[in-house]
């Protein structure tokens, strides 16, 4: 994870990126999180390292959790249409 180094969540409350939650103040925080990431240099690795490891909470790489299950589902989907063909 030598990435790590780079993000731009380093020195950031790390609370900020694991919200309690789903509504409301948590919806501000994650808000809050994805602007964080959308600085962030090294966003992509973050996100191919929460997808690659199961990071279920917080945000990571600019997603939330519902986020990268969709990710998820869609490349199962699509690697399960591969095979079909």
């Amino acid at each position: 994870m030598e990435w790590l180094r780079s993000a731009a969540c380093v020195g950031e409350d790390p609370e900020l990126f694991f919200p309690v939650g789903t509504t409301g103040p948590a919806l501000r925080e994650i808000a809050a999180a994805k602007r964080v990431c959308a600085r962030c240099p090294v966003a992509g690795p973050c996100l191919t390292y929460a997808l690659d490891s199961g990071r279920a909470s917080g945000v990571w790489g600019g997603t939330c959790e519902e986020e990268r299950d969709a990710l998820l589902r869609t490349t199962k989907d699509e690697a399960a249409r591969r095979r079909t063909i």
